[in-house]
């Protein structure tokens, strides 16, 4: 099996998800979180999802899954490592670099960036035709599709390895070229921006906004709810990044994200954003 033994660096909503996935595919899965509690947390989210696909008759056994998830304290050599953390292209960054001084030569580095160029992050490395992005999509056990993004010095190899793994793990690859945001974000997130938009200049209230894109656009959820699903402060920063990215001041923040994020109100995960969650 290729990339039998995988490294994946961040724990929360979108690490533990690769993470399971990953296991659930037969592979031997290193987790490692520098907050501390945040593995055990990912854990335990993790249990609570393949719980819930068993359930549904997926096939899952939790404690064969979850017996292939080893907590690490620090970086381990594996055949790939994926890297999910918190969009920032500094922090990112000094994971590549660390990972290039650990990991064996012949090791992928990916990013599940969902807007840093893969190249910035590269260029931290030895090893740039080995660096690849590969997005996954939220809830990772669900959602099918994996972007995978290559920069002009990721090898045609390293693609195909990707692209392979993805199917193995039941996902649909469609690979995307290195620029910011690549193709999901550099579409989404001016849909995500001109609803905050509406919703500042009073056109209509959240409720209305995602029932007319919803039903009228025939999506299974409104820009306002993904945007919460998402992270407002995740919909910040990938903002920024196609805005510095691509020259363009279409894609400033719109200020009423700029405030629900300054006041701490990021989404599902700190229980209050667009709207307001138990």
């Amino acid at each position: 099996m290729r990339f039998a033994r995988v490294l994946v660096v961040g724990a929360g909503q979108m690490g533990g998800g690769i993470a399971q996935v990953m296991a659930a595919s037969g592979r031997r899965v290193l987790l490692h979180d520098a907050a501390p509690g945040a593995v055990e947390r990912g854990l335990g989210v993790m249990r609570k999802s393949i719980e819930r696909l068993a359930a549904k008759g997926a096939g899952l056994d939790p404690e064969e899954v979850l017996g292939r998830v080893e907590p690490v304290d620090d970086f381990a050599p594996a055949d790939l490592m994926v890297e999910a953390v918190v969009e920032d292209a500094e922090v990112k960054r000094d994971i590549f670099e660390r990972a290039d001084r650990v990991l064996p030569a012949e090791a992928v580095l990916a990013s599940n960036t969902s807007s840093i160029p893969i190249a910035s992050l590269a260029a931290a490395t030895g090893r740039p035709e080995r660096v690849v992005g590969m997005h996954f999509f939220n809830p990772v056990p669900v959602m099918a599709l994996v972007e995978v993004v290559r920069t002009p010095e990721t090898a045609d190899e390293t693609v195909r390895e990707i692209v392979e793994l993805a199917h193995e793990l039941g996902k649909t690859p469609a690979e995307a070229n290195d620029f910011p945001g690549f193709v999901s974000n550099r579409i989404l997130m001016p849909y995500v921006n001109e609803a905050a938009w509406a919703l500042h200049d009073g056109v209509a209230e959240p409720e209305a906004i995602d029932t007319i894109a919803k039903l009228g656009f025939n999506h299974p959820m409104g820009p306002l709810a993904l945007a919460d699903l998402i992270g407002l402060d995740t919909c910040v920063a990938i903002m920024e990044v196609l805005r510095d990215g691509l020259g363009d001041e279409r894609y400033e923040p719109c200020p009423l994200l700029r405030d629900h994020v300054a006041a701490g109100r990021l989404g599902r995960k700190s229980g209050r954003g667009f709207y307001e969650y138990s």
